[in-house]
């Protein structure tokens, strides 16, 4: 080690002594995996346990080794991620049987509330969001399941998975013990927790851990949240086992009394091993989050690690006995607008593929770091695997020449009702959505103004300018002043505001409101009556806009605009990757579904349109254009990341 010095010291003597008493529970060769082939961890599931005692727990064996049991059988976790809002619902049990034939265990998910909860009071649990039949599908395969609940869940998501309503209270302070924070967490729980309550194992489910909150070691400003939060599902019904998940500088002050902790790594590091059994001599160690691969952000490099590397750390954790879990195996997509990103130099968005690099491409398919740990959990297992399920078929559509258009202004009639303010506020605080806000899309802000000269506004995350119709310029976090060029009388001055994603980590998060303060102006004159359209382009929002008439599409088109195209495909829909290689920014929607963003800066190219999501013949797709229109749109078999 690093920190032995070459004299005798009593730090010497006291490392000589004692240290391999602390490195014994790091040993390759626990007791009861002296070979591998003698453990397996896929001899117990969900449907041959039916006479349930105890749940998961730990226990010490006659040398001082600690282990996890289930139903009194030694049991390892051997856990891979999926997220069931980021997979389609047709293809849950397609993934979650990939799973189990690659010899994993069980699986994992986050659950977030702001998805569940966008608009005050008001759940969704249904389609995408159905988390109660995607755990009890877990279950019918063969599976057990770990729950991560939050409230705050950070999986790269907007705002950590927090609903954007809270920012429309400065007081409330996220992630501690503020009243109306832990307010508004009881009522989430007093509505979700009873949807978990008869998936646990002890009631016949398949849940055997609850993990409370995500991380928090690494945001810590309040020492009794964790406890809060213990005690909020304890009180609810939760009785199986309860662990808390870090990183290694975070595991102290994240962890809580009565729970396990769990570490969170990119590699196998032996130091961070030794912490954790430091802190609980008497519990066996598991990494909640041994991560794959690693997301990409707009304009960055695609993230990618070596599969070798992965088999090579995974190994390693079998024999050292330790439990795991991989983020990702299975990452999934960021539909719609529900990315997060991260706070740098810059704001950086993430992509709206979550594809992670994980054992599982983000189209459902399989990888070398699939295969090598198939090969390896069969050999450690010492059983064999289920068949391999059949790969989701791909193809390759005719491309599609968009035929109609409206420019973003044409289609203002059609929206909701805007809102008329003295002020302009930001979109969480606009009055709409029953008090709610908007959580996500874009806002328009309209205002007359005089005279030309210095606009100073601070918006996020970025926005697009007009004079009328007219482009004048970009305002986003760095560039907070423009120049207004003279005009004669009075005219429109328009304000486009794009949410490009809530960051998702850092204390920051108490102040990711989007769109355009009240302190806006020209010449250091404040300006004032504002009519606010929210664009939070749902399904419903399309559906007003087929009242419109559209225009015949023109060849070249500068500026924010909806062009509408038909994509064919037969008579068997299958899955395929859009990809729009001649436009700028914006967004794609297949018959009103939102697939996400692209972006021509990269690193992702292609949209990943799942076929269940089509229909039999003719499809609408609707491209929401905001600079510089592109000539087609084509679709490939094989994704470009």
């Amino acid at each position: 080690m690093a920190y032995l010095s070459k004299s005798l010291s009593w730090k010497r003597i006291l490392l000589v002594f004692f240290l391999p008493v602390v490195l014994t529970g790091l040993a390759p060769r626990y007791d009861n995996f002296k070979s591998p082939a003698r453990f397996s961890w896929s001899r117990l599931s969900p449907f041959k346990l039916k006479n349930r005692t105890i749940g998961l727990s730990t226990v010490i064996n006659a040398r001082g080794k600690p282990y996890f049991t289930l139903e009194g059988h030694k049991f390892m976790i051997v856990g891979g991620s999926m997220h069931y809002f980021r997979v389609p619902r047709e293809y849950w049990k397609d993934r979650l049987l990939k799973l189990q034939a690659c010899g994993f265990n069980t699986v994992t998910t986050y659950i977030p509330w702001n998805l569940h909860e966008q608009e005050k009071g008001k759940f969704d649990f249904s389609d995408i969001l159905d988390l109660e039949t995607y755990v009890s599908l877990a279950a019918s395969v063969g599976l057990w399941v770990i729950l991560r609940p939050g409230p705050y869940i950070c999986a790269e998501i907007d705002l950590g998975g927090l609903p954007s309503w809270l920012l429309r209270y400065p007081e409330s302070k996220l992630r501690t013990t503020n009243k109306s924070f832990l307010e508004a967490v009881d009522k989430y729980f007093d509505h979700l927790i009873p949807r978990i309550l008869p998936l646990q194992y002890s009631h016949g489910g398949p849940v055997i851990a609850v993990q409370i909150e995500n991380e928090y070691g690494s945001f810590y400003r309040d020492k009794d949240y964790m406890n809060y939060l213990k005690k909020a599902l304890l009180k609810r019904g939760i009785v199986e086992l309860l662990l808390t998940s870090d990183n290694s500088d975070g595991i102290h002050f994240g962890s809580v009394q009565g729970a396990l902790a769990t570490i969170n790594t990119q590699a196998f590091v032996e130091d961070y091993f030794i912490k954790l059994r430091r802190m609980q001599t008497d519990k066996p160690i598991m990494i909640m989050e041994y991560w794959t691969g690693w997301y990409d952000t707009w304009g960055s490099m695609h993230h990618a690690k070596n599969a070798k590397d992965v088999q090579h750390t995974v190994s390693r954790f079998i024999k050292c006995g330790f439990s795991f879990n991989m983020y990702m195996f299975h990452g999934g997509t960021n539909f719609g607008f529900i990315n997060g990103a991260r706070q740098e130099s810059q704001h950086l968005a993430v992509v709206t593929s979550y594809d992670y690099d994980a054992v599982l491409t983000e189209a459902g398919d399989y990888t070398e770091k699939y295969f090598m740990l198939r090969k390896l959990f069969a050999s450690s297992s010492g059983t064999s695997l289920p068949p391999l399920p059949r790969l989701t078929p791909k193809t390759v559509y005719p491309a599609v020449i968009p035929s109609f258009y409206l420019p973003l202004f044409d289609t203002l009639p059609y929206l909701n009702k805007p809102v008329t303010l003295y002020t302009p506020v930001t979109m969480e605080n606009l009055p709409i959505n029953n008090g709610s806000g908007q959580p996500f899309g874009l806002v328009l802000y309209e205002t007359s103004i005089c005279s030309g000269g210095r606009l100073l506004a601070s918006v996020h995350d970025s926005a697009q300018v007009f004079l009328n119709n007219i482009s004048i310029g970009i305002l986003d976090e760095h560039r907070k002043i423009l120049n207004i060029p003279k005009i004669q009388g009075c005219q429109l001055l328009r304000i486009l505001v794009e949410n490009q994603g809530r960051i998702n980590f850092s204390w920051n998060i108490q102040n990711e409101q989007k769109g355009l303060n009240e302190f806006i102006s020209i010449n250091k004159v404040l300006l004032r009556n504002f009519t606010i359209y929210s664009l939070d382009m749902k399904m419903s929002f399309f559906n007003r806009l087929r009242l419109a008439t559209l225009r015949l599409a023109p060849e070249y088109y500068i500026g924010p605009a909806f062009y509408w195209g038909t994509l064919n495909v037969g008579f068997s829909p299958k899955d395929t990757f859009l990809d729009l290689p001649n436009w700028t920014y914006g967004f794609v929607f297949i018959n009103g579904r939102n697939l996400g963003r692209y972006h021509s800066i990269g690193p992702q190219r292609t949209l990943y349109l799942p076929g269940p999501w089509l229909h039999p013949e003719d499809n609408e797709i609707v491209v929401f254009e905001m600079i510089n229109k592109g000539f087609y749109i084509q679709t490939t078999n094989k994704p470009q990341l």
